[in-house]
């Protein structure tokens, strides 16, 4: 299964002219999760040619202007090219009443169904699953409520060593086998041991979204050894006091939860417009964290199994 991450926007609460609003696309097989929507997020959708009617989630952090400000003018878009599928939308308390305030005024009736979960963003919890992955609220510490999320995959079964199956073994036997149990016969005894007759699983592939918040330690336990965690750094180290006064975190510190977490590889983004050059954010997570990247505008970022 193809399991990708597109930055779309990366800027903090102000765009420039050449970073917008935060926005990412997870691929996920066939399908697309939208996590947050800024403004101009449908135009870079179509800038890289992501197909909006793919999109099967869209995950909200908070309700601060430039994470969602895009996400009515997207829904309508999906209404006017005549989507019928479902869409699940996950968000804070508020999110739906913004929405349906302005659908109400705009005389917009969704001509799809649209879902919407309300977060509690202070706590840990399995929002969504389906038969590969499972997602969860992260709780980040910001202005308002707001959360991150962790996208995990499923353990995956155990490949088959065809030639060295016996004849005797019935499909649901197989199936079991697939799964790592032995096969045994009515008396306990073990017939086939799964691990002389299967290799080993792919591993299950995880990102973790860590949206506007100040530095968390408390966080460790949720973001230990995942592959790829995107992590806010509005501000370099300087700007370590401005960073907590305003419920944010820097580059650096970004970087001191990823080596603590023993995460394979940190993306840094929501970078603050002060910002032309985005070297000394890079060059400072590095110091502590080498395996670290920017999240610039169309970059995309591949989790091998």
């Amino acid at each position: 299964m193809e399991f990708e991450l597109r930055i779309l926007g990366s800027s903090s609460a102000t765009p420039s002219t050449n970073r917008h609003h935060t926005a990412q696309v997870l691929t996920l097989g066939n399908q697309y999760h939208l996590i947050d929507c800024g403004e101009g997020t449908q135009m870079q959708l179509m800038q890289y040619k992501i197909k909006y009617q793919r999109i099967c989630n869209i995950y909200i952090s908070h309700l601060h202007g430039d994470h969602y400000f895009g996400l009515a003018g997207l829904l309508s878009t999906m209404h006017l090219q005549g989507r019928h599928t479902p869409l699940h939308l996950f968000g804070p308390p508020g999110l739906s009443e913004i929405l349906s305030l302005q659908f109400r005024y705009s005389g917009t009736n969704l001509c799809y169904k649209l879902i919407f979960h309300e977060l509690d963003t202070a706590c840990f919890t399995q929002i969504f699953e389906d038969e590969e992955i499972t997602v969860h609220t992260i709780p980040m510490e910001h202005r308002i409520p707001c959360c991150g999320f962790l996208f995990r995959e499923k353990p995956k079964p155990y490949p088959l060593i065809k030639e060295k199956l016996p004849d005797f073994l019935t499909p649901p036997q197989l199936v079991r086998l697939k799964w790592g149990e032995d096969i045994r016969d009515a008396q306990g005894n073990v017939l086939v041991y799964h691990q002389e007759v299967t290799m080993p699983p792919k591993r299950s592939r995880s990102y973790a979204y860590c949206s506007d918040s100040r530095y968390r330690p408390e966080l460790l336990p949720y973001l230990r050894h995942v592959d790829l965690l995107y992590h806010e750094a509005t501000f370099t180290d300087e700007y370590r006091e401005r960073a907590y006064y305003t419920f944010h975190s820097t580059a650096r510190q970004a970087a001191e939860l990823a080596a603590a977490a023993e995460v394979r590889r940190l993306l840094l983004g929501h970078f603050s417009v002060r910002y032309k050059d985005l070297t000394p954010l890079l060059e400072e997570a590095m110091e502590v964290f080498p395996a670290t990247n920017l999240a610039i505008e169309g970059d995309v970022f591949s989790i091998q199994e």
